[in-house]
């Protein structure tokens, strides 16, 4: 199990079109990912999952993956949040 944390500073926070780009990069990974707020854990490569957690600009998040591909999973999605999903 590999996890970071992550702080959210786009500024639409996991919406709509941010969330679309996280979850096609979760999706490219064979590992199992989930999204981590508060106490409540999403499955990464579930739209509605996400969506639901209300993720805004302001928010730290836990990324969490368990699998042969983990870490390079957890790294590239905090990259796509570092870029700020390139807004």
């Amino acid at each position: 199990m590999y996890m970071k944390e992550v702080l959210v500073n786009n500024q639409v926070g996991l919406h709509a079109r941010p969330a679309t780009f996280f979850i096609q990069k979760a999706n490219e990974f064979k590992c199992s990912i989930w999204v981590e707020k508060d106490e409540r854990r999403v499955n990464a490569k579930s739209l509605l999952g996400v969506l639901s957690l209300g993720v805004v600009k302001g928010t730290t998040i836990n990324l969490i993956a368990d699998g042969v591909d983990e870490k390079e999973a957890v790294d590239a999605l905090v990259e796509l949040f570092n870029s700020n999903f390139d807004e």
